[in-house]
């Protein structure tokens, strides 16, 4: 069976949950840098450890629909293709930054310098300011169109290549962050639509403290 094949249409919802995280993650990074203090190199680790992960998660989300995404698009929905070449340039403007952000990280958590902070947090703004603007638009221009036009299987397919980059041992914190960004009155409900029962188990038994362990780490608090 190939895709065309398929009933196409699917359900997009899941990637406004992974923008959620992504909006949350960049906002508050640059204000985490500012907050360490000169001379800092513990807090300065510890943050650069957490902006270098949600980087490469961020490169890895761009890398799968470069991939998986955008030629199905212009293929299947000609009228999209401005659209997708905006998203393309896009994608290209925040992977020049990501490279900006990595070469400085490693020269303000070696020593905690105020004005290598400074390059770190300028990095990020950037970041941010190009990543909010891009969210947006892909939910209003490109996610209607894919909703219709993709099937289910090839949509998953995201989702299993943004799972791939996660390591194992970093899954439960993975899951501690995208849960912060669900309503908490939603949270039990979106638990047992998206995980299965033994994954549900390790997140109350293991899972929830851990990442509260990690977060705090994280924040400083």
């Amino acid at each position: 069976m190939t895709a065309l094949d398929e009933q196409l249409g699917c359900d997009t919802s899941d990637m406004l949950t992974i923008h959620a995280l992504f909006r949350r993650a960049y906002t508050d990074a640059p204000v985490l840098v500012r907050g360490v203090a000169g001379g800092d190199v513990a807090r300065a680790r510890a943050v650069a450890a957490h902006v270098r992960e949600v980087s490469q998660a961020l490169h890895h989300h761009h890398q799968g629909e470069d991939t998986l995404l955008w030629e199905r698009l212009e293929q299947r929905a000609p009228a999209c293709a401005l659209h997708v070449g905006l998203m393309r340039a896009q994608h290209a403007a925040t992977a020049a930054q990501l490279g900006a952000l990595l070469e400085a990280l490693p020269r303000w958590e070696s020593a905690a310098d105020v004005a290598e902070r400074e390059s770190v947090a300028g990095a990020l703004d950037a970041i941010r300011d190009t990543l909010l603007e891009h969210l947006g638009q892909e939910e209003t221009a490109i996610l209607p169109t894919a909703a219709t036009v993709m099937t289910q299987r090839e949509w998953g397919a995201l989702h299993e290549h943004g799972m791939a980059a996660v390591p194992r041992d970093r899954l439960l914190l993975q899951l501690g962050w995208i849960l912060e960004v669900v309503p908490a009155d939603e949270r039990a409900g979106w638990l047992r639509a998206n995980l299965p029962a033994p994954a549900r188990l390790a997140w109350h038994l293991v899972g929830r403290r851990r990442f509260a362990e990690h977060r705090a780490h994280v924040y400083g608090v």
